[in-house]
């Protein structure tokens, strides 16, 4: 079994960059998220490079807002919503996604190989929207132990990733988690409540993670 070392996050420059290099393998990743630590490449034409940054982005589930608009649209909303059924397409849109200040994806074939890999072990999810039969948004992240993470959203509908992410929060929130790392806090993050945190915090909170608990108990669907 080979031994994942990162070098403490206390290192991190004032970007966050914490190291330079490595691979994008299962155990590598858990080493990375267990250590409050995510892989964020700059280009294909630099080496892989994994970051900590200070402040953290985070949704706190006790303090979630909702716009008037969006409950107004929560009222006829069209969107069904599913969890874990089409990983690989939700991942591949958001890399297809153009994002406004990026000349291109963070998400390159490398990051869609070695997350694909965490959702075969059960360490990953999706979140996809519908309308009718068709993908107009979705979410991906991690999922270890009872810690969340948001990585990426797309949409090609109005308020589909919105309406990923409020669907996702209800049920992680039902399962009985109290926060989402989001890791930055974009516009929809922080129309939803979204905050940052000292990264001091951040690894408070992700030493008090619970690794024991399995995806199965955070994704269920039928829990009361």
């Amino acid at each position: 079994m080979r031994r994942i070392v990162f070098p403490p996050v206390s290192s991190a420059t004032e970007d966050g960059l914490v190291a330079v290099g490595g691979d994008l393998e299962t155990d590598t990743l858990v080493e990375a998220y267990k250590h409050g630590i995510f892989p964020w490449p700059i280009s294909l034409d630099f080496p892989l490079a994994w970051f900590s940054p200070d402040p953290r982005g985070i949704l706190e589930f006790g303090e979630l807002h909702l716009s008037k608009s969006f409950e107004k649209f929560l009222k006829k909303n069209p969107y069904t919503v599913t969890f874990n059924n089409s990983f690989e397409r939700v991942i591949k849109a958001c890399a297809m996604t153009k994002r406004k200040d990026q000349p291109g994806t963070w998400i390159t074939p490398d990051i869609i190989l070695g997350y694909r890999k965490l959702f075969e072990a059960n360490l990953a999810y999706s979140v996809e929207v519908w309308l009718d039969e068709e993908l107009v948004g979705g979410i991906y992240g991690v999922v270890m132990g009872n810690f969340c993470s948001g990585e990426s959203m797309f949409n090609s509908s109005d308020n589909a990733s919105k309406f990923g992410l409020y669907s996702l929060i209800l049920l992680l929130k039902k399962n009985g988690l109290t926060w989402l790392d989001t890791q930055m806090v974009t516009t929809v993050v922080e129309q939803f409540g979204g905050k940052y945190i000292p990264r001091e915090e951040f690894l408070s909170r992700v030493n008090n993670v619970d690794w024991s608990v399995k995806k199965e108990k955070v994704f269920d669907l039928k829990r009361s």
